[in-house]
């Protein structure tokens, strides 16, 4: 067989990430906190960027990263009732941001700057993941979620909810299952609101609790003072029992937190923050705090380039110069990202501001990319590790996404569904328990057509019986 050679052309296409547009993508996907670190290096390296003073002057710089006035307003019908007299003031002032204590999430191998961050999860980490998997309902997730920033060092709550129930717009219900939801996660007796609900929590999980030491627990100032005698009483044991009793309380640990002290703390900063403009408007803006303020130094490149350099410090800071101007646009680019984004959530999710969690509208990532003209994948990036403060609290972008379920009077969330759901077998009447097909009657009568496999689909996503098994359950 002959051997020959012969020339051919072929056509395809092939995407070509340069590495500005890898830097780009990198910035947008980082947290606040791995974005500071991340500058915090480039500008340790690159002798042409330096940080913006507020008194500074731009007329020796390129255009500054992150400028001032990246802001929007959203009006809307229904706002109105937040007034100067509104329990929804701003919780943050006019010259700080809103903040709460938490650690960096975890972050590529690839990127600089950030070798001083922990590798292992902290706390709230640790819960979030948890509460990804344990926690289905997106009601109940944004409940969760306002919790786990409530939790103090040791791991506690605050004893007193009721500022934050009313803050989240949450039903009894939801909020009583998101405590029991944080109080199930590990390390176990997470969530408590006092000592005696964390050790409780504990003894329950290794099947350890019983009425004595039930009462035992509700004296524990008595331990304090070592009254065995009174504890005998009272417990309606001997003193041995009590001795025992307090063995196995001090195997327990009080401060289920404290192994996650050890990681460094970080400050959990806002990106975007939201408050209420009277007439019925939301006016969204990004937070100062979470955006470095760079400048790219034209003066001192120019100065430096023509001064007797050699051709290798010449090429040296040409490529500095260049590198400094693309994250100075590569920071403006995600900052009004954020922003538009923020802006579109705002305005599709007005009702979950005005009225609570229970009004959460389904929104996917489509809708989002569609309204913005952003690819769905800038949109999860953009959305993810950024935090908007809210007058119901602070919430990371990404849980105003849900599925949903189309409506007469438009789109109703599959969440909210679910907790309208919940609400009507509560209350329902023990002596005639509704059936599924009662159930969509009713759901269908408020406005919400829903097919009755949907409801019982939804009933057992909530881990709620049958109505026969509910029937049996109320005669007990």
């Amino acid at each position: 067989m002959a051997l020959s050679q012969q020339l051919s052309l072929s056509q395809s296409q092939q995407l070509v990430m340069t590495p500005q547009l890898q830097q780009a993508i990198k910035l947008l996907q980082m947290s606040s906190q791995e974005l500071a670190a991340f500058v915090a290096t480039e500008m340790e390296t690159n002798p042409l960027l330096e940080k913006a003073d507020d008194d500074r002057t731009t007329s020796d710089t390129t255009a500054e990263a992150a400028p001032e006035g990246l802001n929007g307003d959203v009006s809307f019908e229904g706002t109105e009732n937040f007034g100067d007299d509104s329990p929804w003031d701003s919780p943050w002032s006019d010259d700080s941001a809103h903040l709460s204590k938490s650690s960096a999430a975890p972050f590529d191998d690839d990127c600089e700057g950030l070798s001083h961050i922990s590798e292992r999860p902290s706390l709230r980490d640790h819960l979030h993941q948890q509460m990804e998997i344990d926690v289905a309902d997106a009601a109940e997730k944004m409940v969760v979620a306002a919790l786990i920033e409530l939790l103090d060092d040791a791991g506690y709550l605050p004893p007193d909810l009721h500022v934050a129930r009313a803050q989240l717009g949450a039903d009894e219900q939801t909020f009583i299952r998101a405590i029991e939801k944080i109080q199930a996660m590990d390390p176990c007796g997470i969530g408590a609101r006092n000592l005696a609900e964390c050790l409780t929590l504990q003894l329950k999980e290794q099947n350890r609790f019983d009425p004595a030491i039930e009462i035992f627990l509700q004296h524990l100032d008595l331990v304090a003072r070592r009254d065995m005698a009174a504890l005998s009483r009272l417990c309606g044991v001997d003193t041995a029992d009590v001795a025992d009793m307090l063995a196995d309380i001090r195997r327990l640990n009080p401060k289920p937190a404290a192994a996650f002290t050890h990681d460094v703390a970080a400050t959990l900063i806002p990106d975007v923050l939201l408050r209420p403009i009277p007439g019925g408007s939301w006016h969204v803006e990004l937070n100062s705090a979470a955006l470095p303020r760079v400048l790219a130094n034209e003066k001192y490149y120019v100065h430096m380039t023509k001064g007797n350099i050699t051709k290798q410090d010449k090429g040296y800071l040409s490529e500095r110069w260049q590198q400094a101007n693309w994250l100075v646009k590569s920071l403006a680019q995600r900052a009004e990202t954020i922003l538009k984004v923020s802006i579109e959530i705002v305005a599709r999710q007005d009702a979950f501001f005005v009225n609570g969690v229970s009004h959460l509208k389904p929104m996917v990532l489509r809708d989002v990319a569609e309204a913005t003209g952003l690819h769905e994948s800038t949109i999860s990036r953009v959305t993810t590790q950024k935090y908007m403060a809210t007058p119901r609290g602070v919430f990371e972008l990404k849980y105003f996404f849900t599925n949903g379920l189309g409506t007469g009077d438009g789109a109703q969330s599959a969440e909210a569904v679910k907790h309208r759901l919940k609400q009507l077998i509560d209350a329902e009447n023990p002596r005639k328990v509704l059936s599924d097909d009662e159930l969509a009657h009713a759901l269908s009568a408020e406005g919400v057509p829903i097919a009755r496999r949907t409801v019982a689909k939804y009933r057992e996503a909530l881990h709620i019986p049958t109505s026969t098994e509910r029937k049996r359950l109320k005669r007990v």
